[in-house]
């Protein structure tokens, strides 16, 4: 069995994630917070106010302050100078909380607003203005959250020198030179300004390490970034040299030649540039059982990474089809029908509406097989084939019970696909073995079909039972699995827009429209065993 979803994403996860905390995170950001016509709630002035940020976290659902800001007095429209310093990963769900409280003899309630910050990240340009809430009957205003991305410096700059005249060291030959740079940091930060002072020392290369000291020159990053346009030429200066000898010019020349500067760009880049993501997730003894108490596996996976993906479409309608079902009334077999019976919207309401969907159609429909991998795949190439500027990426999740009927396809269709931006996530669920989607996974052997090897590894699989968590703690099981499978999707799209030397772009993010329904393909019961 095979389910998947589709939705169009505006692409773009906290610290306080204790048990799931990566030991790497994908990056930090920067949170500013403002926000405008507050509540008055002083007396004799306006109100003075200060924002509190709570995260959550996974185990046990607990809000924990994480930081505050400074208090501003006497306004009702602060811009807080203080910022947030929060780990973002893609792959994790990560819930903030925003309180504003007036600052009297007490921390008086001003309102507030919750969100995640998959949400702040792939809104329109990295901002999000909501409404702060919380006062029955009071309009409190609203709350301005921006997150800009922080990380060393991103900057490789190639650059070559040469020397002129520089001082002999050698007895027998001319000097082997080579050049040491420093900076000096005054407010001990590792952040290099583009004024700073940057000291380059030069030295004579000796084979025992014993290196002889010329001299030296002070520039600025600025200084030498003009190397690019025009020759910079700097007097090499021995202090001591200068001290004792009243007629020393200098002990040669350095010449900036040329400097080449390339930005690493990073994932988020790509989504404040507008990238956008396409993901297409799609009795009591079958798999698909739909128990009163609780979800059944394939609805638990759908719901754990989709509603992680979900923070990254601004309207939050996914296309859901089904196929390999007979329908009603005559038991057409069909490959390709709306979930929710609509064939002119087949548009679901966030993951909760292609939840229902899934649920309705298997009231509906006769499931049948076999299972095929390959035309799902192929289905999503088809449109992944037609972006070829980076704007726009495909994820197919896949849920399945471990039967593939067309293995020699679905390699083809994966080795294809290779070269396209989509990544594919397989969940396997029951008690069957994994052999297959262990080998779609390329992370050890790069898949291969008919002599040809995947251009890069876009599969990702997990077992779903390695999940479950015998304590019935679903929310934890359930995060670690989101977390898993969708760890690998910002390496394998920058590997796919690096390989092709696409740019993040750097207007809004796209208008284009909703691209075609993807699949879901609930399993035959007969294929399925407990």
């Amino acid at each position: 069995m095979s389910t998947v979803m589709s939705g169009l994403l505006n692409m773009a996860s906290l610290a306080d994630f204790e048990p799931l905390a990566a030991v790497i995170p994908a990056t930090k950001v920067e949170i500013t917070v403002s926000c405008r016509n507050l509540l008055d709630r002083d007396t004799f002035s306006k109100s003075d106010p200060i924002c509190v940020l709570y995260t959550q976290t996974v185990a046990n659902r607990e809000w924990r302050e994480f930081g505050r800001t400074e208090v501003i007095d006497n306004t009702l429209n602060p811009d807080f100078v203080h910022k947030f310093i929060l780990d973002y990963f893609f792959e994790e769900r990560q819930n903030l909380r925003f309180d504003l409280h007036l600052i009297l003899n007490s921390y008086d309630f001003l309102g507030q607003m919750c969100c995640t910050l998959g949400e702040v990240v792939g809104s329109q340009g990295s901002r999000m203005e909501r409404s702060l809430v919380g006062i029955p009957g009071k309009n409190c205003g609203t709350i301005i959250v921006k997150a800009e991305e922080l990380g060393n410096c991103r900057e490789s700059v190639l650059m070559q020198f040469c020397g002129n005249k520089l001082d002999k060291k050698d007895f027998f030959g001319k000097s082997d030179p080579f050049l040491v740079f420093y900076r000096s940091n005054k407010d001990g930060t590792n952040r290099t300004e583009e004024s700073e002072a940057i000291k380059i020392e030069v030295y004579d290369w000796d084979r025992d390490g014993g290196h002889d000291y010329i001299g030296e020159f002070s520039t600025s990053y600025r200084e030498l970034s003009k190397g690019h346009s025009q020759f910079t030429v700097w007097e090499v200066l021995n202090p001591k040299k200068k001290k004792k000898k009243k007629k020393y010019q200098n002990s040669g020349t350095v010449t900036l030649l040329s400097c080449f500067i390339d930005v690493e760009v990073t994932f988020l880049d790509y989504i404040k540039g507008g990238s956008v993501f396409v993901c297409n997730p799609s009795q009591p003894t079958s798999l698909h059982y739909m128990s009163p108490y609780h979800l059944n596996a394939y609805a638990l996976a759908l719901r754990a990474v989709g509603e992680i993906i979900q923070d990254y479409d601004s309207d939050k309608l996914f296309p859901a089809l089904g196929f390999g079902a007979k329908l009603p009334p005559d038991g057409r077999i069909s490959h390709e029908f709306p979930l929710n019976g609509n064939p002119e919207n087949p548009y679901c309401s966030g993951i909760e509406g292609v939840l229902e969907a899934y649920y309705q159609s298997l009231k509906s429909v006769r499931l049948y097989g076999p299972t095929y991998f390959s035309p799902v795949i192929n289905h999503v190439a088809r449109y992944a084939s037609l972006v070829k500027d980076g704007s726009e990426y495909f994820i197919l999740l896949i849920i399945s019970d471990g039967v593939i009927s067309d293995m020699a396809q679905t390699k083809e269709s994966i080795v294809n696909a290779s070269s396209l931006p989509m990544s594919i996530i397989i969940v396997g669920v029951g008690p069957a073995e994994f052999d297959e989607m262990i080998e779609l996974d390329g992370d050890e052997v790069r898949i291969s079909s008919r002599g040809r090897f995947a251009e890069r590894d876009i599969v990702q699989f997990v077992p779903f039972r390695d999940y479950i968590d015998r304590r019935g703690n679903h929310i934890l099981s359930m995060a670690r699995l989101a977390k898993d499978v969708l760890a690998e999707i910002p390496d394998q799209f920058l590997q796919y827009v690096r390989s092709r030397g696409i740019k993040p772009q750097h207007s809004s993010h796209s208008s284009s429209s909703k691209p075609p329904p993807a699949l879901v393909h609930p399993v035959h019961p007969l294929q399925t065993q407990i």
